[in-house]
Order: C-alpha cells, then sequence, then structure tokens
C-alpha cells in the first residue's frame, strides 16, 4: 500500500487553501479558454493542498526558501526565508515628517488597503489583522527590532504568524525633492508557493500591494488625501 502524503501545511493554510482554491475552481469553471482551464487546475491543486494537509511544491522546497543572489536585500531584512519585494517612492515631505507618520503603526491602516487593524501593545510590539484572497483573513504579532529615528524602522513577524513577514523601510533625504523611501518586504504566502500565484490571480500579489501603497503614502502625505479610514 502507497504511503500516505506527509502533513507539512498547518490548519490555518489548509483553511485558507480549501476556501481560495474552491474560489478558482468556480471561478475557472466560468471562464473559458487557457486562463480558465490554469484557475481550475490551480484551484484543484489548492484543495487537495487543504484536504490532505500535504504540500508537494513545500516539500520540494522545504516549506520555501528565499532565493539565492539577493545580494544586499537578503541581509537588509533580518527575515524568515522567502520571498522578497523592493520598491521605492520619492515623496516630498521631509524624513522626519515620514519617520514621525509610520512609526505611529497604528496610521498603517489609513494608506495600506490590505490591513485590516494594526494595535500597539508596547512600544515595540504590535498585532496585525490582514485582508486575504477569497475574503479570508490573516494575523500576526510583530516585533521591532531596528529603529533609528527619522532613518530607518525593521521589523519582524514573531512566532505563529499566519504569514511569517519581516522588512525595513528607509527614508533618505533626496535633495530638493524630498525623500527618497525604500520599503524592502519579505513575506511567506499563506498557501506556500502556490500562494503566490493565487494571490496574484485574485489581484492581490504584495508586489503589488507595496507599489499601490507607497503611492497612497505620497498622496495622503503630499496632500492629505487618500487615506482608507478617517485619520
Amino acid at each position: 500500500m502507497a504511503n500516505e502524503p506527509t502533513i507539512n501545511v498547518g490548519d490555518k493554510e489548509r483553511l485558507v487553501s480549501l476556501a481560495g482554491g474552491g474560489a478558482l475552481v468556480a471561478a475557472g469553471l466560468m471562464r473559458r479558454g487557457a486562463s480558465g482551464a490554469l484557475m481550475a487546475f490551480v484551484g484543484g491543486t489548492l484543495m487537495y493542498r487543504g484536504a490532505t494537509g500535504h504540500c508537494t511544491v513545500c516539500a520540494l522546497m522545504d516549506k520555501g526558501t528565499r532565493p539565492a543572489g539577493k545580494g544586499e536585500l537578503s541581509r537588509d531584512v533580518p527575515g524568515h526565508g522567502g520571498i522578497l519585494v523592493e520598491k521605492t517612492i520619492t515623496i516630498d515631505k521631509s524624513p522626519e515628517e515620514l519617520y514621525a507618520f509610520w512609526r505611529k503603526l497604528e496610521n498603517l491602516p489609513r494608506i495600506m488597503d490590505h490591513l485590516e487593524s494594526v494595535v500597539e501593545t508596547d512600544a515595540t510590539h504590535s498585532n496585525w489583522i490582514a485582508k486575504a484572497p477569497a475574503g479570508t483573513t490573516v494575523s500576526w504579532s510583530a516585533e521591532i527590532i531596528r529603529d533609528e529615528p527619522n532613518h530607518y524602522i525593521a521589523w519582524r513577524s514573531q512566532e505563529g504568524a499566519d504569514v511569517p513577514n519581516s522588512g525595513s523601510v528607509r527614508f533618505n533625504a533626496d535633495g530638493d525633492r524630498g525623500t527618497l523611501v525604500r520599503v524592502i518586504f519579505e513575506y511567506k504566502p499563506p498557501a506556500g508557493a502556490l500562494g503566490a500565484v493565487v494571490a496574484k490571480l485574485f489581484g492581490e500579489e504584495p508586489n503589488q500591494q507595496v507599489e499601490s501603497d507607497l503611492q497612497r503614502f505620497k498622496q495622503f502625505m503630499e496632500t492629505g488625501e487618500g487615506a482608507t479610514t478617517d485619520g
């Protein structure tokens, strides 16, 4: 008798896989052509992953590690080993103003649509809830592990996070243009390596999210408009 697949997916990831997989299968069956077939295939794969608790891709990739050759980016983010995103933008405000807004973490849902809430529990710890594909949510606790006032903030999620992640944001004066803001974000998607494919199909891929978030940050800081909730 063949060996049963090894369970290498957590309960929360299995629920996300089942929900996202079912939604993708339904959407794929309604869409004709190659894109519909791809969505249905990925959805079926995710449903299998959720039902069995086994991810072949994760097993092959040892739960996914950050690609080699990232050099400076890998050293800059004290992370968990995952997918790296880097974005920069110039904002016509001083580093001091931008740092002060970002350092008050409870401000971030005002500029980040995918965040439902951030609650600071002390000077360096906070609890986060974010939207996920198929109407689900994910949550984690995070710790600020490096803080250089008016210049640099680095954070890392703590053990038990639904989405292990880490990142940093730098604020460098850019002459008369204002401040160059550089965000580096590393994450492991809830559904492992296939989660990046699913999120992209739903229009929620973090590379897109970070770029949109920075555009809203720029608009809000320069004009006072564009916040997602009342300030």
